[in-house]
């Protein structure tokens, strides 16, 4: 009796997707357009803009760049520290308008990162002092470390205190919908009110886990919504990752645990799916720009250090157009169409 090669492929296929731990990562591609017209003054001399550019890795792949505009010169640039890229784009004379396109496509894929083992190695301070140390809006000391300690009480392991930190924000923090953009992120005010956004739960996450000893960080993106394309503009997302001895960076998402608690008016114990699953892994509907905070963008920018880098940024004659970290008055649009 003869058997087809379809057959075979099925019969392997629900074997495959019956054992214990595996599972087929979903994925989504679409292309993404930026399209900017500053809203600089027509008489500036000297205009920069910056705008978070995605690379390549093991989670999503961007091919089919596309740039173009009335710029002088452009380039993509790495902030040393932490590793971001950046396309940046100059105009060195008045003009009345100062346009830009930039367009990509990528392959995106679910990120999952379970099945860990069940003995940590020991971790290098060292190697990992970048993730352990503080920032100017995520302190580890005083309130921070007194809260993590609490915590994290009786938990031997990393992944144990990850798991205590993840559980205690998504058992006390709210996501509230009338903070502007993902939020601020200034910890010691967020562990009063327990309400914010992406931003500020995901910067709760990293400062009560170094705090705890932890190696984590923050990662910077945007979301690509449900549909065949739209507007993507206000889209931007993050998610935070750990690290664990002997395993590697764990990504978790406590900040969508609760925006499905709020949006779809889930109790706690309704949301334990959601909960399960956000702790080790993401969903294909993202794409990832970089991690850090207080970043200075290559070439240097005039004013501070950027809370972090997840929006456009641009400067007329050495003063900041943005009005706040958004910059949703600097003028650009982002929409997104599958592939």
């Amino acid at each position: 009796m003869r058997i087809s090669r379809s057959l075979v492929f099925v019969v392997l296929l629900l074997f495959l997707l019956s054992l214990p731990h595996l599972s087929i990562a979903k994925e989504r591609k679409v292309r993404v357009t930026v399209e900017v017209n500053l809203n600089a003054p027509p008489d500036a001399k000297n205009v920069w803009l910056w705008i978070p550019y995605p690379m390549s890795d093991e989670n999503q792949d961007i091919t089919d760049v596309n740039i173009n505009g009335n710029y002088a010169s452009a380039g993509i640039y790495r902030n040393a520290r932490h590793g971001n890229n950046m396309l940046y784009a100059e105009w060195k004379e008045a003009k009345k308008e100062r346009v830009l396109t930039y367009s990509f496509n990528v392959r995106r894929e679910e990120h999952i990162t379970k099945g860990f083992p069940k003995k940590e190695l020991s971790i290098s301070e060292d190697e990992f002092s970048k993730y352990l140390e503080p920032t100017s809006s995520c302190p580890t000391g005083g309130k921070v470390k007194r809260y993590a300690d609490k915590i994290t009480k009786g938990k031997k392991t990393i992944r144990a205190k990850a798991r205590a930190i993840y559980d205690w924000i998504v058992d006390n923090m709210h996501r509230d919908p009338n903070i502007k953009g993902c939020g601020f992120g200034e910890v010691e005010r967020l562990l009063e009110t327990k309400g914010g956004k992406c931003a500020d739960i995901h910067s709760v996450f990293v400062s009560l886990a170094r705090a705890a000893g932890i190696p984590a960080r923050e990662v910077f993106g945007i979301r690509i919504p449900k549909g065949k394309e739209g507007d993507m503009t206000k889209a931007q997302h993050c998610w935070a990752e750990f690290y664990l001895p002997g395993y590697g960076w764990v990504v978790v998402d406590p900040a969508d645990v609760r925006k499905a608690i709020l949006e779809q008016k889930l109790t706690l114990e309704q949301a334990k799916p959601l909960r399960e699953y956000y702790f080790g892994a993401v969903d294909e509907s993202r794409i990832a720009f970089g991690t850090g905070r207080d970043i200075m963008l290559n070439p240097s920018q005039s004013g501070g250090p950027l809370n972090y880098f997840m929006y456009p940024y641009a400067e007329a004659d050495g003063k900041p157009l943005n009005e706040d970290l958004f910059g949703f008055n600097i003028g650009y649009k982002i929409s997104f169409k599958e592939e």
